[in-house]
């Protein structure tokens, strides 16, 4: 097999390629949209607005075989963003998305329970450090409590089962 060798983008066309990454996901090319993210943290590694696209790219990609790869770099993506309260908040939407894919994968319903509640936890943490007048975390528990109702969700029964990864 041929080997190719990635290209660079300029530091300049930053901006232009995080804005075609956000519209890639507004067009449901989430694969699209995280390779410009991660052309971008090629040149800038800690560039916030392209993790958080990435970490949003990758989540989009969970009802997709290697849900589970995409879900460990959601995770680990959202631990690398400078401000406490966003990777609070954008660990809290990997571990929805997350028990959403569990649904409707068919995957047990107390796996969907306990990723609803780990995603609760993390909207949790977020609202205590969250900006005066931003109520994102308390529109998501909100959407996680109406999941778990609307689908009449329990704990797992049995604590030593585990999801396949």
């Amino acid at each position: 097999m041929e080997m190719f060798e990635l290209r660079t983008i300029s530091p300049g066309a930053v901006p232009e390629a995080i804005a075609k990454a956000e519209h890639y996901r507004l067009l449901s090319e989430p694969e699209q949209a995280e390779s410009i993210c991660l052309d971008v943290l090629q040149v800038e590694p800690h560039n916030q607005q392209a993790l958080v696209v990435l970490v949003l790219a990758l989540t989009d990609q969970f009802g997709e075989s290697g849900a589970a790869g995409h879900f460990k770099e959601a995770r680990a993506r959202a631990a690398e963003l400078e401000d406490e309260y966003q990777r609070s908040y954008y660990g809290g939407i990997a571990w929805e998305r997350r028990a959403r894919g569990f649904l409707a994968g068919g995957m047990s319903r107390g796996f969907a329970y306990d990723a609803f509640r780990n995603a609760m936890d993390m909207y949790e943490e977020a609202l205590a450090l969250r900006p005066p007048g931003d109520d994102n975390a308390t529109l998501r528990w909100n959407s996680c409590v109406r999941a778990i109702q609307r689908n009449k969700l329990e704990p797992p029964q049995d604590e030593g089962e585990l999801p396949l990864e």
